[in-house]
């Protein structure tokens, strides 16, 4: 049976074995890989990934809207929006100030009485006319006679002219007929609109034409559904701006003089928010809005399942959790407000790789993989790669050493400012050491720890459950070991074989008056600490002479010296 494949996909291309890699039965995926070699596990089966992670949740804005929609960004695994809601959808349709009409109609603008025409014949005929289609739809040019051209749009204007003065005169004629003007009109814009009155324009111009010179629908009183328009005191039509903005289809209709247009009142309003694309407020049609309807307006990221529906039913607050498939058949009421969210807990982890390697820096793993199992994934070079130091940087683990630190600063200033003195002498000095040590407790919380977990023991690989967005630092090998603290000259000193820590302290001018043999700290590359002077340094190590302890201070030596330990260890976490 083959293992359950770690990766389902990988980011910047992470090299895979070939099937004839696998036949080799190597101890490592890749030849050259961390484990090859070094005594670890033998990894799972390995499987070419694919590209893409359907697990995981987006983490950018998305780039898509409608109707003017700004897109939202995603919602964390198991989370609710708190992002305000946009206006109500269609509310960015009357952002823009009204344009004046053009008095040169469109070519497929059509013909109708009232309009300004311009026509020169020249030939057998030479005539040149200005003047008005009659209330008929004629336009009369003189040894011609009237021409009609109801239904004739402005791009056929001079072929239609041409075609009726040929059937007067046979021989040649030529002719030039453009639409000077459209028939100006007046129409009236009232009901929920900002700016009620009537309005100048053209007959070629639309109703959204008039509704912008009217300031546009009122987004807190007026519809955008309920748009009608008024002829000789009848609705010849309605206009419903959702079709526009997702279809852009509006009626077939040419405003005449006198027409009113009428914004209607403003219906009941279903929001949606969260992992959403839409998150705007939509008008409910006539017949009620469902879940399927918002659905369609607001488009749901892939990556929702779940819906909080919340709202008012008959005077009291009504919430209900829904999943994306029983939301269509849900009947929504006005002012409720859906947030779609991510209601699963995520599949995979994404992991950064740093430090000495050569295949990819980030990787997408399942979620129960372990450091030993994604390590065969990564190649690296066996003479760079310090391969038995490797480390985690776990942002948890940085939180709980932050917490530990602010922990031991609180208790250590409650045991100064909190203790008695004897004496006046006693108190003074006391102050004193407050003062001293209240500077350094200062500096001691602004330390900023890095989170690292000792993943390797011994130079064997532990095996640790990897989490998202830990850091898999790889050391290079270095061939010099830092003395440091309590000695007369800290320096990197350069390794040789069987060295031992009294040869490196005094390569470093011994120890200071506060340093001795008995408070020795050997610091590996991976974090691993040993406080037994005896054990072997190896290459890459920081060995730290600590400070001797006063005893006329032990008590508050031994406090700061928990800090200090603590903030100097705030990167390491001990694991075997």
């Amino acid at each position: 049976m083959r293992a359950k494949p770690i990766f389902r996909g990988l980011v910047l291309g992470l090299l895979v074995m070939t099937g004839q890699a696998h036949a080799q039965g190597n101890a490592g995926v890749l030849t050259n890989s961390i484990l090859g070699g070094i005594g670890a596990s033998a990894p799972p089966a390995a499987v070419a990934p694919t590209p893409g992670d359907p697990g995981t949740n987006r983490v950018g804005s998305a780039t898509e809207a409608e109707g003017g929609a700004t897109a939202t960004r995603p919602l964390g695994e198991g989370t609710r929006a708190t992002g305000r809601l946009n206006a109500v959808f269609g509310a960015t349709l009357f952002a823009r100030e009204a344009t004046a009409s053009s008095d040169a109609p469109n070519p497929n603008y059509v013909i109708m009485p009232g309009d300004r025409l311009s026509v020169r014949v020249w030939g057998a005929l030479d005539a040149e006319v200005t003047g008005l289609v009659d209330p008929q739809g004629n336009f009369f040019l003189p040894n011609v006679g009237p021409i009609s051209l109801t239904g004739v749009r402005s791009g056929d204007l001079q072929s239609r002219v041409q075609t009726e003065v040929a059937r007067v005169y046979n021989q040649q004629v030529q002719v030039y007929a453009v639409v000077a003007s459209a028939q100006r009109i007046g129409v009236f814009v009232t009901g929920f609109v900002r700016t009620p009155g009537r309005f100048a324009g053209s007959a070629a111009d639309s109703v959204l034409d008039f509704l912008l010179r009217a300031g546009g629908v009122d987004p807190s009183r007026g519809s955008y559904r309920e748009i009608s328009v008024l002829r000789g005191g009848r609705a010849i039509t309605n206009v419903d701006l959702y079709r526009f903005l997702l279809d852009g289809q509006l009626p077939v209709l040419r405003l005449q003089e006198g027409d009113t247009i009428v914004v209607g009142r403003q219906r009941a309003l279903a929001g949606a928010d969260g992992a959403v694309r839409n998150n705007f407020l939509f008008e409910v049609s006539g017949r009620g809005m469902n879940g399927r309807e918002l659905i369609d307006y607001a488009r749901p990221l892939p990556s929702a399942t779940n819906a909080v529906i919340q709202g008012t039913r008959n005077g009291r607050p009504y919430s209900r959790y829904v999943t994306l498939a029983e939301l269509p058949a849900v009947p929504l009421g006005d002012q409720d407000i859906v947030t779609f969210i991510t209601d699963r807990p995520a599949q995979t982890v994404r992991v950064t790789v740093e430090g000495s390697r050569i295949g990819p820096s980030v990787l997408v793993t399942d979620r129960d993989a372990t450091l030993c199992q994604v390590l065969d994934y990564i190649e690296v070079d066996p003479v760079l790669a310090d391969t038995g130091s490797v480390y985690i940087l776990r942002q948890s683990v940085a939180a709980q050493q932050q917490r530990s630190i602010d922990e031991a600063a609180d208790r250590l200033e409650r045991a100064l400012f909190l203790s008695t003195s004897a004496t006046q002498g006693v108190a003074n000095i006391r102050t004193a050491e407050a003062a001293m040590v209240t500077q350094y407790l200062q500096r001691a919380r602004r330390i900023q720890p890095e989170g690292r977990v000792v993943a390797f023991n011994n130079g064997r690989c532990t095996s640790v459950r990897l989490e998202d967005a830990d850091v898999v630092v790889i050391p290079e090998r270095r061939d010099t070991i830092l003395v440091t603290g309590e000695v007369n000259m800290p320096r990197a000193v350069v390794w040789r074989a069987g060295m031992t820590v009294d040869e490196l302290v005094r390569e470093a001018g011994g120890f200071s008056a506060r340093g001795n043999s008995r408070n020795i700290m050997i610091r590996r590359a991976s974090g691993e600490v040993s406080l037994d002077p005896n054990v072997p340094p190896r290459p890459g190590d920081e060995v730290i002479a600590l400070p001797r302890l006063d005893s006329r201070y032990f008590q508050l030596a031994t406090d700061v010296m928990q800090v200090m330990f603590q903030a100097a260890l705030a990167a390491r976490v001990f694991t075997n």
